[in-house]
């Protein structure tokens, strides 16, 4: 049943689908999703084209608008009707988390039941219900970050059901390890802290004294996340945002006050550290992160936390003994997140159980996406901190007439930030008409 309601300048629909939870066992085991349809409200009884919205993560549901909101929403609704999809495991789509997944059983049951949550199995949840939702019209696809690389697995899977694909900071390397991705993340990381430093270079002897403070004394943040040194270098995730090292100088300079029983982390920075660390609303990104990038046999293995270690810039305490700055961390997953976060304690075992997983399957098809024909666009961001340009521009080359506008004029969130003009460039690009 669906329900349909209005806000400012655009009439919404609240839609519900049933779908298998393992599309190989069509007459097994289902799961419901949550989609909701946005149309202009002078269009809604228009017969429109649809766009399906893929959101990034993995792990966030799709964007909750207000009327036709202030990023690419409201382009998007002068030519189309818009369906947000909570991917399965987010938002209202048969959530997954520690309150839910025990339902499933234990750890293993859990595992087994989490590697249904990538992109293949996105993607064909998206063929089911575009069948429901356009009576088999094909529609357009835009993917944002980790909505990009399902867009990906869709041109490789079904594109017959794609009009265009339209893909914001999301082309993922079609042959990388986990391995390799953080390989190549951790430099690009390091660039961004530079730039950050560089802007904002009293934050140099802010993070370092920051740091000391939580290697000499054991923090609990309210809402029981233990706060550690490494635990608050991976703030660093704010570096891939338009706004982010605004927002992480802004924390840093908020850090301490003076207390009868000395100084302290004051409460307004340990209230904003625990909300952007917590994984509570979101614990999808930390449960199956490294698995996106699984696709044979070789498991991922904490892949990030392994590859680390080749970089011993990145170690707190031997920066701490020096002079030099502190490095941030940022899109990356480890084990002792699962041990400091109280939303993910319960899903240790789980994870591990995840990360030791050899059965992984391919989710790109190299040979035809070099014959593909639908009108792919991407926008690539230089030196996007989250997804690697240099993979990203390689797999452009893989597919056949994908155009790309590289720009350093936003981040990874330039769909955001940049609004309809970054849609209404990329939908051009699919037209031939830039």
């Amino acid at each position: 049943m669906s329900v349909s309601y209005r806000q400012p300048g655009v009439v919404l629909t609240d839609r519900r689908f049933t779908v298998p939870l393992d599309h190989s066992r069509p007459t097994g085991e289902t799961i419901e999703l949550f989609a909701r349809e946005v149309v202009a409200g002078d269009k809604a009884h228009q017969d429109l084209p649809w766009l399906v919205y893929l959101q990034g993560g993995p792990g966030f549901g799709a964007n909750r608008f207000v009327g036709k909101g202030g990023a690419w929403l409201g382009r998007a609704l002068k030519e189309f009707r818009v369906l947000l999809l909570d991917q399965r495991g987010t938002g209202h789509s048969t959530p997954a988390n520690r309150q839910t997944l025990p339902l499933r059983g234990g750890p293993a049951e859990q595992a087994d039941h989490l590697a249904h949550f990538r992109a293949d199995s996105i993607v064909r949840d998206c063929e089911l219900i575009r069948r429901e939702v356009t009576g088999g019209a094909p529609w357009t696809v835009l993917g944002q970050s980790f909505g990009g690389f399902c867009t990906v697995t869709y041109l490789s899977t079904a594109p017959e059901a794609l009009t265009a694909a339209v893909v914001t900071g999301g082309l993922p390397s079609l042959d990388a390890h986990a391995d390799d991705v953080y390989r190549a993340a951790y430099p690009r990381i390091e660039r961004k802290v530079a730039a950050h430093y560089a802007r904002y270079p009293q934050d140099v002897e802010r993070a370092r004294r920051i740091a000391d403070h939580l290697l000499a004394h054991d923090v609990v943040l309210p809402n029981g996340y233990r706060l550690t040194a490494e635990a608050f270098q991976s703030l660093g995730i704010l570096l891939g945002g338009s706004e982010g090292s605004h927002r992480l100088h802004y924390l840093l300079e908020d850090a301490f006050v003076r207390t009868p029983g000395g100084t302290a982390l004051s409460d307004a920075f340990q209230e904003e550290a625990q909300g952007l660390l917590s994984y509570a609303g979101h614990p999808l990104y930390a449960l199956v992160h490294e698995a996106i990038y699984a696709q044979d046999a070789r498991p991922t293995a904490w892949a990030a936390e392994r590859v680390r270690a080749e970089f011993p810039q990145f170690d707190a305490a031997k920066t701490l003994a020096g002079d030099g700055p502190l490095l941030f961390t940022g899109e990356s997953i480890h084990p002792w997140m699962f041990d400091c976060d109280p939303a993910l304690r319960p899903l240790r075992d789980t994870a591990e159980i995840l990360a030791a997983r050899t059965d992984w399957t391919p989710l790109y098809d190299p040979a035809r996406l070099a014959v593909n024909e639908v009108p792919v666009a991407a926008a690539v961001y230089h030196d996007d901190m989250y997804v690697d340009t240099g993979h990203s521009l390689a797999t452009a080359r893989a597919i056949r007439g994908l155009r790309t506008w590289v720009t350093d004029e936003f981040e990874h969130d330039g769909v955001r930030a940049g609004g309809p003009r970054v849609l209404d460039r990329l939908l051009a690009l699919t037209r031939d008409e830039a």
